[in-house]
């Protein structure tokens, strides 16, 4: 940026600006987060798409595969709440952003057992990044493998 213009220095801070996360644990980020959770557990795709960016990107590390824009994302999850119905969310942070423990009912039972770790990434006021890691990082942030119903 030593090379640019103040015009376009200042045009490029007041993008960063309007693109940031908003603060930890700030009302913002609450509002955004429940409004996440409730579409989430109740499975309604169109109120999930609706809080993520139109560039969203969808990764399940370590495995290299990615979703990326609204459409894939939705077509996932749509997928996902068919074959496994509902999810419970437990809240968690990592490295300062929502996280969440994800539990499934087990077919026939009555737990409710850890499928994953979810991490958000936010932008201004949507998600612009879903992290889903595999359920053996349930127990580096302290959740149980587990629920009961």
């Amino acid at each position: 940026m030593r090379d640019g213009t103040v015009e376009s220095v200042t045009s490029a801070l007041k993008h960063d600006v309007r693109h940031q996360a908003p603060q930890s644990n700030s009302p913002a980020e609450r509002e955004l987060v429940r409004r996440f959770v409730k579409a989430f557990q109740s499975g309604d795709v169109a109120a999930l798409i609706s809080q993520l960016t139109a560039d969203v990107r969808l990764s399940m590390p370590p495995i290299p595969l990615e979703y990326h824009g609204r459409d894939a994302v939705a077509r996932f999850y749509a997928s996902v709440f068919k074959v496994t119905g509902r999810y419970v969310l437990v809240s968690t942070r990592a490295n300062g952003q929502p996280a969440f423990g994800a539990y499934a009912l087990r077919s026939g039972g009555g737990v409710r057992y850890g499928v994953g770790v979810l991490v958000l990434t936010l932008a201004c006021d949507r998600i612009c990044v879903l992290s889903c890691f595999d359920h053996d990082e349930l127990a580096s942030f302290g959740l149980p493998r587990s629920l009961p119903c």
